[in-house]
């Protein structure tokens, strides 16, 4: 069966917004991509949509949708106007039975409105993000990431870390060879570390400048099977390991020891997923020298291990 994806469209909201799930999840990309997603956009009633580019959608579908609907998505909301009763119950019900929330930059706030993040963590746009905390003092808001996944309920920041989110959402239902296919067809990142902070004050970098932080990321990219000292990095740019460090974390929101471990479990996960090579083997091609420290980090940064990863994962990557 496939997965059912239910995503709201509403009066006047921004066709951009509607577009990353319905980009990410439906078949225009995902044709030769090995995955399962029905994607039905639906409003609160059936019938023409305003949109706040000056054009009109057609939504041949209600709220019912959500009722077969195995992930509801809430692409954004107006921050300014009440949730409806009626969304705030379609939403409950659907996470009552089971189906996954997932609430875009400002959806988070009929995801809160529905009330099933009360005592729990979501994540907005970090300009909404007070907002959201004031009309919902029982939900814990947090700007500083791209994404929170609490497995029944995904919330993310604003606006491009929408697809950073769905792309997330791609690699845990798929795994990280399909979502790094997709990614390519979007001319994105597999996974962008860091967090929308960094958005927040950064200052704009002239285009005419080096960018010494690009430079470096592809040189770690091209070593993840060696071991990548610090200082040797840094020089690699011609940069003070003090500076690197700095710049590096203004860049990405993360250390470059953070940002580099990430990388190196995303090429191990695309290894097991697609191919047999032996465990201790692809331990040492994705750098982490061992099985034994390869399955210390799966089980501390994903919470699982190589060998249930591969057996979750190949079949499908295949």
């Amino acid at each position: 069966m496939p997965h059912r994806i239910a995503v709201l469209a509403f009066e006047e909201m921004s066709p951009f917004h509607l577009s990353v799930p319905t980009i990410v999840f439906g078949s225009e990309l995902t044709g030769s991509i090995p995955m399962d997603y029905d994607v039905t956009v639906c409003g609160l009633t059936a019938g023409p949509l305003r949109t706040k580019a000056g054009f009109d959608i057609a939504v041949h579908h209600d709220l019912s949708a959500f009722d077969g609907a195995d992930t509801v998505v809430i692409p954004s909301w107006d921050r300014d106007r009440p949730v409806p009763p009626a969304l705030s119950l379609a939403v409950r019900t659907a996470h009552a039975r089971g189906a996954r929330i997932v609430g875009l930059c400002v959806g988070a706030f009929v995801v809160a409105a529905s009330g099933i993040v009360d005592g729990r963590t979501v994540t907005t746009h970090w300009h909404a993000a007070a907002q959201l905390a004031a009309a919902y003092p029982a939900v814990q808001v947090r700007s500083d990431v791209l994404w929170t996944d609490l497995g029944d309920v995904v919330t993310s920041a604003g606006t491009v870390a929408a697809l950073d989110c769905c792309l997330h959402l791609v690699r845990s239902d798929h795994g990280a060879a399909p979502a790094a296919q997709l990614a390519k067809r979007l001319v994105m990142a597999p996974h962008r570390g860091g967090s929308q902070a960094q958005h927040i004050e950064l200052p704009v970098v002239p285009a005419d400048l080096r960018d010494d932080i690009a430079e470096a990321m592809s040189w770690a990219r091209l070593r993840l099977d060696e071991p990548v000292d610090l200082d040797r990095w840094a020089a690699a740019v011609a940069l003070s390991r003090r500076t690197f460090t700095r710049r590096f974390r203004e860049r990405t929101g993360v250390s470059p020891g953070q940002w580099l471990l990430t990388q190196r479990l995303d090429h191990a996960r695309g290894l097991l997923e697609t191919t047999d090579l032996a465990i201790d083997t692809v331990a040492e091609r994705s750098g982490f020298g061992s099985a034994v420290s390869l399955r210390r980090h799966f089980r501390d940064e994903l919470g699982t291990s190589p060998r249930r990863h591969r057996e979750q994962f190949a079949l499908r990557a295949g």
